[in-house]
């Protein structure tokens, strides 16, 4: 039974449909597996285990009345602790908000419970979303699951592990400069951030208003194209929402790549790389390459101008939100978030409309250098998962940057996508890259779950055992 675990939601949704497993046997099997190695990996801060119990208890009771909601339906889910639970309490990693209770859900978390998820927890994260180690000084540094020593990446680090280790069948997380797609890569997981506006951002504490995204974290491609097609849609309490009705589902994969174009540009998705995870990404091309797809040089005009514009806007943002709470709580904040404070408020609110006006003439350059490519391909993270509490506060700030070339897409606001393509010699995980043009989403996932149909990558997560020594001593 413990195998279920592993498997994908929409077999295991077939399952429910088919009375062969029930949702509230699924639950107990999600918590019980929190409750063997959470204590080590600290990938949550709040179990919710009556709520699950209760939501699958309902759920159940629909079933046998004939009614299934989809292929969610009595599927437990983690959600990053950044985003809003009626009734539970959202502490977005802070200890200023260790006991606030919404009174709403987060629209993306209401969305995936009307689609029958069953929400099992709150999941760890770095404080306010605002780093790349999720080392959080209030609720304990979550865990890498593949090396308990290292980090797994962050800021929705817990959402990550919670998927990697059977806990979740899927998380969701939020993504500001690679959030949801960094810890994904670093635990062998696959990480979604949708275009701008595909999924509400509604009920979460913000970083950077024209950067924040919601999306999903699964272990398989076509799951996070399931928990996508829930989560989507226009929501009024989110200006930057979109009208965009358009499926990201699919039912039959890819047989191959023929006639698939992708854009390499080196200078930038090759800086800074370790040599072993190039070598596991050059790996990635060559079998992307024998699955038909074309890789093909690409020239990006203005990037390095465009990702300064990123971290100026950020830390612009990021200050306004919170100055409120700094003069309230400001002992309350991790040491390197006060550093980050510290960098933001010295932006000017010229430098700042410099940063937007960078921002806007690179998504349309980008556009055009993009006519007859289909996607960007490079490396999730170019570096590997370094011990937690080697970092000080002043780099810190930089994790983002140096860790992967995830907030290309970020300052774009393009899909990009992160799906496990192989592992360093020191078994650690390593991630492959798509970012595609706005609102292509749902070929951004075809094409990842072509490349993934055709490894075993995902396989190796339950067959991961680095996260079961301690709770064997």
């Amino acid at each position: 039974m413990s195998d279920l675990l592993f498997e994908s939601i929409e077999t295991v949704g077939s399952m429910i449909k088919r009375k062969e497993i029930s949702p509230v046997e699924l639950t107990k099997l999600s918590l019980g597996q929190i409750n063997k190695y959470d204590s080590t990996l600290t990938a949550f801060i709040t179990v919710m285990e009556e709520e699950a119990m209760e939501q699958a208890r309902t759920l159940e009771a629909e079933l046998q009345n004939g009614i299934v909601r989809g292929p969610l339906h009595g599927i437990p889910i983690a959600v990053k602790d950044l985003l809003q639970t009626e009734g539970v309490r959202t502490t977005g990693g802070s200890k200023i908000f260790q006991e606030w209770i919404p009174d709403e859900d987060a629209t993306s978390v209401q969305k995936m419970k009307e689609a029958g998820a069953i929400i099992i927890g709150k999941a760890n994260l770095h404080e306010f979303a605002m780093g790349a180690t999720t080392e959080n000084p209030h609720y304990g540094s979550a865990k890498n699951p593949w090396d308990i020593t290292k980090i797994p990446g962050g800021s929705s680090g817990g959402s990550a592990i919670a998927t990697a280790t059977g806990m979740a069948y899927g998380s969701i997380g939020t993504d500001t400069a690679g959030s949801v797609r960094l810890p994904a890569a670093m635990c062998g997981t696959v990480g979604f951030k949708p275009t701008y506006g595909l999924v509400s951002r509604h009920g979460g504490f913000p970083f950077s208003w024209s950067l924040d995204h919601v999306g999903p974290m699964t272990r398989t491609v076509k799951d996070a194209a399931i928990m996508l097609e829930a989560m989507k849609g226009f929501d009024p309490k989110d200006h930057s929402s979109v009208k965009k009705n358009h499926s990201v589902y699919f039912k039959e994969s890819l047989q191959n790549l023929n006639g698939i174009t992708l854009g390499f540009y080196e200078p930038y998705m090759y800086s800074g790389i370790d040599l072993d995870v190039k070598r596991v990404i050059e790996q990635a091309f060559d079998h992307l390459r024998s699955l038909g797809a074309k890789i093909v040089p690409i020239d990006l005009p203005g990037i390095n101008e465009a990702l300064e514009g990123l971290k100026t806007i950020a830390q612009s943002e990021v200050v306004s939100f919170h100055n409120p709470l700094l003069k309230k709580h400001g002992e309350l904040y991790g040491d390197d978030l006060k550093f980050r404070f510290q960098f933001g408020r010295d932006i000017s609110a010229t430098a700042y409309m410099n940063a937007q006006r960078t921002r806007k003439q690179f998504v349309e350059t980008t556009i055009k250098q993009m006519i007859g490519i289909d996607a960007l391909v490079g490396p999730t993270n170019v570096q590997p998962p370094f011990d937690i509490g080697t970092m000080v506060p002043e780099q810190a700030i930089s994790n983002m940057f140096t860790l992967g070339k995830t907030p290309l897409a970020n300052i774009l606001g393009f899909p990009a996508l992160s799906v496990a393509c192989g592992f360093t010699n020191a078994r650690l995980p390593v991630g492959l890259q798509l970012i595609g043009k706005p609102f292509s989403d749902k070929k951004i996932l075809e094409i990842g779950d072509c490349y993934e149909q055709s490894e075993r990558w995902v396989q190796a997560l339950k067959m991961n055992r680095n996260y079961f020594k301690v709770n064997q001593v």
